[in-house]
């Protein structure tokens, strides 16, 4: 795996066709939280880390925040894990 996928930031492991992971990347894009997104079916290493906290399975989308990995988040979870994990990763809220 990638330097890209152990920073401290957020990481999306998607695939291609997953309506979930859409649904929950057109969140992320709105909600202005910045992430990596990591496609499972171009990068071996990212597929085996997926099935290594999905109980052997391909589950996305998989993310991590700050390296602690989520399996299907909602976007609430997300938002509690960076304000836990990565606060610094926060949007700027405008004034």
């Amino acid at each position: 795996m990638s330097d890209a996928h152990t920073d401290e930031g957020v990481v999306v492991y998607w695939r291609p066709g997953c309506t979930f992971c859409m649904k929950l990347r057109a969140q992320l894009r709105f909600a202005r939280l910045r992430h990596t997104k990591v496609n499972i079916w171009r990068d071996p290493d990212a597929a085996a880390f997926v099935r290594s906290v999905a109980d052997g399975n391909e589950t996305v989308p998989t993310v991590t925040v700050a390296g602690r990995p989520m399996v299907n988040p909602t976007l609430r979870q997300l938002r509690e894990a960076v304000r836990a994990y990565a606060p610094h990763l926060q949007p700027k809220r405008d004034t």
